[in-house]
């Protein structure tokens, strides 16, 4: 009697592993979306660094690429420690805590993410991109990563939640590229990072500036600027 096939196509410990990563690396983001204190959001931006450089080593162990072991510490150093650092610092000098209110509701901004995640994550999936590092489906979680990473930068009326998901942002970024380009030279993939610390001072600045003349972290006010 034949074996059945369906056996043969059982997802290895691996995939299961970094799917598994992946889709908590999505949940996250939408805890950033629906967190109303500017702190809880630095923290969960914290916790998916964290995440991302435990899928990075996870990779390295498993598909034999010792570079990502650098890599993994690197985004260790720099996303999980300096960058919640620098921002809790600016909220400490600024005084604020609550996140600005959305430009819309809490629900429709959860429903609006929940739609353009499923997008995001069946039209990657429609491509049929195959990578020796990392399975499909994290790929499509990387696109829904990115595109509720948006959804929070435009709802959010504050620089802070703005910030935090532009960086965000660059965490799905970072989970697509281990999928499609994990063996690429480290220099590439440490250069991306290094892009993040220009953000972070961009960012800094704009909190610094922003709050200096307004005493608030709100972009509402950046309205009456529109010509």
């Amino acid at each position: 009697m034949p074996v059945p096939l369906a056996a043969d196509s059982a997802p290895t410990t691996f995939e299961g592993a970094t799917n598994t990563v992946a889709v908590l690396l999505l949940l996250t983001e939408f805890a950033m979306l629906r967190a109303t204190l500017s702190r809880s959001q630095v923290r969960l931006y914290a916790v998916q660094s964290l995440l991302v450089s435990g899928l990075a080593a996870i990779v390295a162990a498993d598909r034999e690429l010792p570079e990502l072991y650098a890599l993994a510490a690197v985004s260790l150093a720099l996303k999980v420690i300096a960058v919640p650092w620098v921002i809790t610092r600016l909220l400490r000098d600024a005084g604020a805590e609550i996140a600005g209110s959305g430009a819309i509701g809490a629900a429709s901004a959860t429903l609006l993410s929940l739609a353009l995640a499923g997008v995001g994550f069946f039209a990657v999936g429609s491509l049929d991109i195959s990578s020796p590092y990392l399975p499909q489906a994290a790929l499509g979680l990387s696109m829904s990563i990115v595109l509720v990473a948006f959804v929070l930068m435009i709802v959010r009326r504050d620089v802070v939640s703005q910030a935090v998901g532009f960086f965000s942002l660059e965490n799905g970024v970072s989970l697509a590229s281990l999928v499609v380009a994990a063996g690429m030279p480290l220099i590439i993939e440490v250069a991306f990072l290094f892009d993040l610390l220009v953000a972070v001072v961009v960012f800094g600045v704009l909190m610094r500036v922003h709050h200096h003349r307004t005493s608030s972290l709100s972009t509402a006010s950046l309205t009456s600027l529109r010509g």
